[in-house]
């Protein structure tokens, strides 16, 4: 964003050594996919029962994902290590290690793995969209690929290993029943005596409990972290048409000014749902719709004004909904402080909003693949024997595709 790169990439003495570079980053890439790793291992095997064996286990194991499952095992040693570093309490999680064999519904693999992987995954998936469509530098070539393409393989692995992974993840009537659930999770409101199970609100509460016992260290430091996510609004801000190449922090300010609109909804909505929520459905519903009308068109009416194009709004989309996780993150960080300014239900409110996006940004591609029917077939075929797969089949069709069909001996 800063043009660093470009300058640098269009330098004459850098152009000609492109090449050389390009062929150094494909031998790294194939490094990169983790072949390195794997040769203790192939050494092992070959050793006991010979290379023949070694090379084809190894060929097995890609065929059944496991560099994926891997991948996103990692991802949960490094969140929960990273917490505990920060802000201390470490606990046993209990992840058992039985042969599974049932269907774990979406909302419980979003309470599971939403703040370890898919909040990272879609952070990491919002830096490369940014940097392909803000990066000139590799368009005209292969290095894009090879420099990205290991964050690829993460980001998709952290996002879908545990549907790629959960028995009958893509079987339609699975899927519509999990978005039911998800639907009814999600409204659901908490409070005393609800399991985190039954309402979004208690899981909420429960996931940032390590805030209310941390120390000021620690949350300094979460805040520290979070300033990272104003980068993608200040870099794409003065790229949008309304900055004109002003480097005026006018332009800037107004960027907030969204933000500030923003929280202004979530709090009148916030109010409707304490006043009207319970008693007066329709009502809180049709506060919710006026709102969202009058949120739209004050946004339509200032990028007309700004003279702002699709492509503009694209990129002001991917800088302000991290600007947004910013606000979470220090609200999160500073709970008591804007539980005493009274803004403490707008955070949630917004927190809402937004799991309710990631929700559907995760689930969409699996309701795509859940609608051919042959994905789930192979997803069966993929995690179990042929014998175990023909009997799960045939347990589907006796039920009528309405019961679990996978708890027979």
């Amino acid at each position: 964003m800063s043009g660093l790169e470009r300058s640098i990439l269009e330098d004459p003495r850098i152009q000609q050594n492109s090449k050389p570079l390009e062929n150094a980053l494909a031998s790294q890439s194939v490094f990169q996919l983790g072949l390195l790793l794997v040769l203790p291992m192939v050494m092992e095997v070959g050793l006991e029962k010979g290379f023949r064996t070694a090379i084809g286990e190894f060929i097995l194991m890609q065929l059944q994902l496991a560099p994926v499952f891997f991948t996103f095992q990692l991802g949960t040693k490094a969140h929960y290590y990273g917490r505990t570093i920060l802000h201390g309490g470490a606990k046993y999680r209990a992840t058992g290690r039985g042969f599974v064999v049932f269907h774990a519904k979406f909302a419980d693999n979003y309470r599971m793995y939403s703040r370890s992987h898919f909040v990272k995954g879609l952070e990491l998936l919002i830096l490369l969209v940014v940097y392909e469509v803000y990066g000139h530098s590799y368009r005209s070539s292969t290095l894009y690929l090879f420099v990205t393409f290991s964050m690829w393989f993460l980001v998709a692995s952290w996002l879908f290993a545990p549907f790629v992974f959960n028995p009958s993840g893509f079987d339609w009537q699975k899927t519509v029943d999990d978005w039911t659930d998800w639907k009814k999770w999600m409204g659901n409101r908490g409070g005393i005596g609800i399991p985190i199970d039954s309402s979004w609100e208690s899981w909420w509460e429960s996931e940032h409990e390590h805030l209310k016992h941390t120390s000021i260290r620690g949350r300094i430091l979460e805040i520290i972290l979070a300033l990272r996510f104003l980068i993608f609004q200040y870099g794409i801000v003065y790229h949008l048409n309304i900055a004109h190449h002003s480097k005026s922090v006018l332009v800037y300010g107004l960027s907030w000014l969204v933000m500030l609109t923003v929280l202004a909804a979530l709090k009148m909505v916030s109010m409707g749902r304490r006043r009207f929520g319970t008693d007066f459905q329709l009502m809180f519903r049709i506060l919710k719709g006026l709102l969202f009308l009058g949120f739209v068109s004050v946004m339509t009416v200032l990028f007309i004004v700004c003279g702002l194009v699709i492509s503009d709004v694209f990129a002001a989309l991917l800088g302000f909904m991290p600007t947004g996780w910013f606000l979470l993150l220090i609200g999160q960080a500073c709970r008591p402080l804007l539980k005493k300014m009274g803004l403490w239900d707008s955070i949630k409110e917004l927190g809402r909003a937004y799991e309710y996006a990631m929700g559907l940004l995760i689930f969409v591609p699996i309701v795509v693949l859940s609608w051919f029917p042959f994905v789930s077939e192979f997803q069966t075929r993929l995690l179990f024997n042929q014998a175990f797969s023909r009997g799960l089949q045939i347990s589907m069709i006796l039920a009528g595709r309405k019961d679990s069909g996978i708890n027979f001996a």
